[in-house]
């Protein structure tokens, strides 16, 4: 991908798994066990391939978001696509919250730790990702989105130290950074203000995640808050925090045609609604480390639509090193483990 653009998640407790659908025997009398035991494969199944679709669903969405932010930056500022993704995202998160009837927490230390959690986990990446992607393409950033779960396990095992890194994760960590130094391409000559400096952005803005995702399972693990009410704190917060400071940092002129302001509602409603609650409902059925798995789609996602509808290019660099980022990814989330020593 041209460096030129044209024009989690925390470790969480024992994870519940969703509840198999009940049969209607106990409530409306006896049936034939061969007609209870069909009805129940029926409806595990359903169940399993509606999880499955929203696996898949949210891994294309959030793959998809780095084309809605290439297109809002045609009429829109980095702080403005921020401010409408949070608004749209903490309305439809929102929404949901009504229907399944989530009470707002009471304890002002969740208000304040979900507060930390907003900067470093919305306002500060999203405003560094649209930043960056005045400079480089929709596609190279999904891949250093990719990045996320190292910087969560480089947070979790030396910032917020809440385990410690094993041999597997340390070896995770240095392939991943061979992996952005095969991207950046130091051998090609820096470009400090077209090519480096929008590249540490994207880093930067993966460190937050991964702050946050370390900070998360610190300081807000067993407090009882589903998983639905934890993205509306996380979404809503940073979307007020986004309003107030729209009149200082978000007062570009705006175009709007009916492409941004899709795309910008796209990215709200569901890169950063509804993908948050689809992902939810996959960590309760299939556990926290299967449902990690969707890091893999984004990028791939997201790469394909950068070149077929922005018509972006593909340098060799960046597939070799998305493939080391990715090698670094399963070491650091411990798919792949190193022989033990012989005493």
């Amino acid at each position: 991908m041209s460096d030129t653009r044209p024009a989690g998640k925390p470790k969480d407790p024992q994870p519940e798994t969703l509840p198999a659908p009940a049969t209607a025997a106990g409530a409306l009398g006896p049936a034939e066990p061969t007609e209870t035991g069909q009805q129940a494969g029926a409806g595990r199944a359903s169940g399993d391939l509606r999880i499955a679709l929203q696996f898949t669903a949210a891994g294309v969405v959030w793959g998809a978001s780095f084309l809605f932010i290439a297109v809002g930056l045609e009429g829109l500022s980095p702080a403005q696509i921020a401010t409408g993704r949070t608004v749209f995202g903490a309305v439809t998160l929102g929404l949901i919250a009504l229907v399944t009837r989530e009470r707002l927490p009471r304890n002002w230390r969740i208000w304040a730790h979900m507060t930390v959690v907003a900067l470093t986990l919305c306002v500060f990446p999203y405003l560094l990702f649209g930043w960056a992607q005045q400079s480089v393409s929709s596609g190279l950033a999904s891949v250093y989105n990719a990045t996320t779960p190292l910087m969560t396990a480089l947070m979790a095992g030396l910032v917020i130290r809440v385990e410690r890194l094993t041999r597997e994760q340390v070896l995770g960590l240095v392939v991943g950074l061979a992996g952005v130094l095969v991207i950046i391409a130091p051998w090609a000559g820096v470009d400090l203000r077209g090519g480096l400096v929008p590249q540490l952005a994207l880093l930067g803005a993966t460190a937050c995640y991964g702050f946050s995702l370390a900070y998360l399972r610190r300081f807000l693990q067993g407090t009882g808050l589903s998983g639905v009410m934890l993205a509306l704190l996380n979404v809503g917060i940073a979307a007020v925090i986004m309003l107030a400071l729209t009149p200082i940092i978000g007062r570009d002129p705006i175009t709007l045609d009916i492409w941004i302001v899709g795309s910008i509602v796209l990215l709200g409603v569901f890169g950063t609604g509804l993908a948050y609650a689809w992902n939810q409902n996959v960590v309760r059925a299939w556990g926290a480390t299967r449902a990690a798995t969707v890091t893999y789609i984004s990028p791939v996602v997201g790469v394909a639509l950068g070149i077929l509808i922005l018509g972006e290019v593909l340098v060799w660099n960046e597939p070799v090193g998305a493939a080391l980022i990715f090698v670094g990814i399963l070491l650091a989330q411990r798919r792949l483990r190193l022989p033990r020593r012989r005493r």
